[in-house]
């Protein structure tokens, strides 16, 4: 069974798809909420806003195709926005309620002397807990972001797997919870070592 790529109109699923066929990985890009629900892996990536990202979701029934997905135990990889809506909420366009799959909340970065936002380009990621699709992955590596915003957890935090420091602000930019794992990072832009996280994910 291949992967399936969520389309949800967020953009970037060639990159993912192509990243995965490069690596003889079948995939498929899906926006059928029963195809979605029923896959043996998801891959939910995506560039853009959240309030344009929850309308088509919720509009679509993928929304609920995912969190149905998460709940039976598929392995779900959350890419980018699909590592902030996720989450209960977003501050991004006045504030957003999203999936609410874990709890915490997508927040802007604060504003320093210097520090550009969005926080574009390569950045070390520091692990904080071990998981299957970071075997064999060096901690301190670098990965690829483009983003305005990152999570923040809840009252019953997410587990954050990994961690990146921008300016004097560190955020988790690796995030999940039993089968769901989210990467703030962009893995189909972060060369060889993106790749090698993506091949993983197929061997969960």
């Amino acid at each position: 069974m291949p992967i399936i790529i969520v389309d949800y109109g967020a953009g970037n699923l060639t990159s993912v798809y192509n990243a995965l066929s490069y690596l003889n990985i079948k995939s498929k890009i899906s926006h059928n909420p029963t195809e979605i629900e029923n896959a043996e892996k998801v891959i939910f990536p995506g560039v853009g806003a959240a309030k344009n990202a929850m309308e088509t979701l919720n509009r679509t029934g993928i929304g609920e195709a995912i969190k149905s997905s998460v709940k039976k135990g598929t392995p779900v990889l959350g890419i980018c926005i699909g590592c902030q809506i996720i989450l209960e909420s977003s501050e991004e366009d006045g504030g957003v309620q999203c999936l609410g799959i874990l709890q915490g909340s997508a927040v802007k970065f604060k504003a320093e002397p210097n520090l550009k936002i969005p926080h574009i380009g390569w950045n070390q990621v520091h692990f904080a807990k071990e998981h299957p699709i970071f075997k064999d992955i060096p901690d301190n590596s670098n990965f690829y972001f483009v983003h305005s915003y990152h999570p923040s957890p809840g009252k019953e935090s997410f587990l954050t797997y990994g961690a990146c420091t921008y300016g004097s602000q560190t955020f988790p930019c690796i995030i999940g919870k039993d089968n769901l794992i989210a990467t703030q990072f962009h893995l189909e832009k972060s060369g060889e070592i993106g790749l090698k996280v993506l091949g993983n994910f197929s061997k969960v």
